[in-house]
This record gives C-alpha cells, sequence and structure tokens, in this order.
C-alpha cells in the first residue's frame, strides 16, 4: 500500500496554488477542498473552452487571476492568504509551444518561479514549498535510462531547459533565503501526467478526444516514442505528500521524481492511443504522422521513482494500464453527458479508498 494524502493533515491547512486554472491544477484545487484546505488560486483565466476548471464550477472567489510574473499582484495574494504551504504548477507546460515562443516559456517558467519564491519570503506562516518542474529536466541522451534525482540537469527543448533552469532558481532560493526563514522549498519532478478533463493542445489524449467530438482522423507525430505514464491522482498525491512530509520536517531531501515503476513496460504513444479509443468505444484508427516537418521531441524518456518510494513510501497506486482506463472512462462519461465534477469526485474517492 502506498503513501497517500493525510485528509487530517490538510483540513484547515491555507494553501496557495499556482495554476489552478490549469488540468492538473484544477485537479489539485478540487482534491484539496475535498480535503478541508482553505486554497487560494493564482493563475491566468482558463485558455480556451471547454476547460477543466470551468466545467468543475469552481467558485471564482476561490482564486485570483493574474500573471505569475506579475511580481506586486503575485506578492499581495500570497500576503492576503498567508499560506503555510504554497504548490507552484503555473508555467508554460507544453514543449512544441516552447518551440514558438521560447522567450515568453522562460519569462513564466523561471523568472515567475523567482517572483513567486520572491513573494514566499515576506510570507509569515509559510513551512514548505513544493515547485512542480517535469520529467524532462534531464539531460535525456536517448539511452532509454531511468534518470535518478542525482542525474545531469539540461534540456534539448526551450521547455525542458527553462524547468531545469527552474531547478536551479529554486536550489539557489532555498540556500540563500528560505532556509534560513526555517521554509522548506523542494522541487517535484512528475512523469507523463493522463486523466479526465485534459483539453491542451498538441496532447496525446486531448488529441484524441477532439477526434472523437469532431469525426476527424487522429495524427500521432511520435506514434514509437515511449513516456513515464501515469494518472493525475497518483502525481498530485506524490505532490501532496511531499509537502505534508517537508512541513513536518521528516524528509531532507530536495527534489523528488514521481512516475511509475521502472518494472512496468514501456508503453509506446501508438499504444496508449489504441486503449484509450478501445476503451471509449471508438475505432482504434490514427495516422502516422511523423514524417511531417516538426521540432524535435525525445522519443524515449524515464524517471527512477525509487527515492520517493524511500522517503515517502510512495508509489503509483494506478497500473499504467488502470490510469488509461480512468482517463478513458472519464472523457467517455463526460462525452455522453455526466457531470464531470461528479467525474472527478468519484475518481478522487475511489482513489482514495485504494
Amino acid at each position: 500500500m502506498s503513501s497517500i494524502a493525510n485528509p487530517e493533515f490538510w483540513a484547515g491547512r491555507r494553501v496557495f496554488l499556482t495554476g489552478h486554472t490549469g488540468f492538473k491544477g484544477s485537479w489539485a484545487q478540487l482534491w484539496l477542498q475535498q480535503m478541508g484546505a482553505d486554497v487560494a488560486g493564482y493563475a491566468l483565466p482558463p485558455l480556451g473552452e471547454p476547460s477543466l476548471h470551468t466545467l468543475l464550477g469552481t467558485p471564482t472567489t476561490d482564486g485570483h487571476l493574474g500573471d505569475i510574473r506579475d511580481a506586486d499582484a503575485l506578492a499581495t495574494a500570497v500576503q492576503a492568504h498567508d499560506p503555510e504551504i504554497i504548490l507552484h504548477m503555473a508555467a508554460q507546460p507544453l514543449v512544441r509551444e516552447s518551440y514558438k515562443t521560447p522567450a515568453e516559456t522562460f519569462e513564466v517558467n523561471v523568472m515567475g518561479t523567482v517572483r513567486l519564491l520572491e513573494a514566499a519570503r515576506r510570507a509569515q506562516a509559510l513551512k514548505a514549498i513544493v515547485v512542480v518542474t517535469t520529467d524532462k529536466v534531464y539531460r535525456n541522451d536517448e539511452s532509454g535510462r531511468h534518470f535518478p534525482e542525482d542525474a545531469t540537469l539540461g534540456g534539448h527543448d526551450p521547455y525542458s531547459g527553462s524547468k531545469a533552469a527552474c531547478e536551479l532558481v529554486v536550489s539557489t532560493w532555498r540556500d540563500a533565503f528560505l532556509r534560513e526563514r526555517g521554509i522548506r522549498a523542494a522541487t517535484a519532478r512528475g512523469g507523463n501526467v493522463l486523466g479526465g478533463g485534459d483539453f491542451s493542445a498538441d496532447r496525446l489524449v486531448p488529441d484524441i478526444v477532439r477526434a472523437a467530438l469532431s469525426g476527424q482522423a487522429l495524427d500521432i507525430r511520435s506514434p514509437l516514442a515511449t513516456r513515464p505514464w501515469q494518472h493525475v491522482l497518483d502525481c498530485l498525491n506524490g505532490y501532496f505528500v511531499y509537502a505534508e512530509a517537508l512541513h513536518g520536517d521528516e524528509t531532507t531531501v530536495d527534489a523528488l521524481n514521481f512516475g511509475p515503476s521502472p518494472a512496468e513496460r514501456q508503453i509506446p504513444v501508438r499504444d496508449v492511443a489504441s486503449a484509450i479509443q478501445t476503451a471509449m468505444g471508438l475505432p482504434s484508427q490514427w495516422r502516422d504522422a511523423s514524417s511531417v516537418d516538426q521540432p524535435r521531441e525525445m522519443q524515449t524518456l524515464g524517471i527512477d521513482p525509487a527515492l520517493a518510494a524511500k522517503t515517502l513510501a510512495w508509489s503509483s497506486r494506478l497500473s499504467q494500464d488502470e490510469a488509461i482506463a480512468w482517463t478513458a472512462n472519464w472523457y467517455d462519461g463526460w462525452r455522453k453527458g455526466s457531470d464531470a465534477r461528479a467525474l472527478t469526485l468519484g475518481q478522487i474517492d475511489a482513489f482514495m479508498k485504494g
């Protein structure tokens, strides 16, 4: 049995959550609120419709709409909430977008984090900060190995590079400012997340759903690429358990991977697509778009979560096959008219019960 977020810890706990209007942020806010946390969000408005944030009907009073790079607005929001824990998820999260807007990607992911950590320095009740980066922070040599936390950081694309730089920012602010204040700051490197309610551009599952709703063919750019697939709830559970341990000074580890065990099979993109299509009752059909001229993306990627298992007793509660099934069930239910909030709460409850 893996370690699971503790509702008794989170009940009444003041949490400042950046990126609460995004896919992962929307799941995080709802789950934290279900556990009784007092959550204040800070993010840009949802990017396009549909959006999970809108579908969940989250009250606007629970969050501030603003740019993570706006130092004054961010500092005001942090000061007003006086959080005990900060979960930093706001980011420009897309590899292909980072090729189009490299400077903005670095501004958001690096300087946005700097602005947040500067605001955190003045937070009176703050005990712990978890900055979410990515499994792509490692210098990927395409060897197929699963990177541990002490592997060399780097990035071929601007997104990966910006997140590796973000790791350095957190390390610097921790050593220079936060540790002396008694604030624990750490980074969480999550695997490729699957889950209902992701409508982002240039992501596999949203592309499948859009193709199904429009009746158009599904194009897959890298059908043989492999990723450390995991359900959004497993990833968030890692962040929450990590925050609990940091808050209680129960760990001295400053960075952790959260992903499927290396023992699980490496599932290529084409198999994930076919499995989700089948689970949604759709024909298992797609077109190979790998010959289309496009920016380079890594073909293999794996991370080793052994340190999270040792430090937090954390491991994925859902296998990759279960993560695919839960994701397909959410979208299939929503596609057929089920309420998105009820679907999401139902999966959170089932996950918590194990």
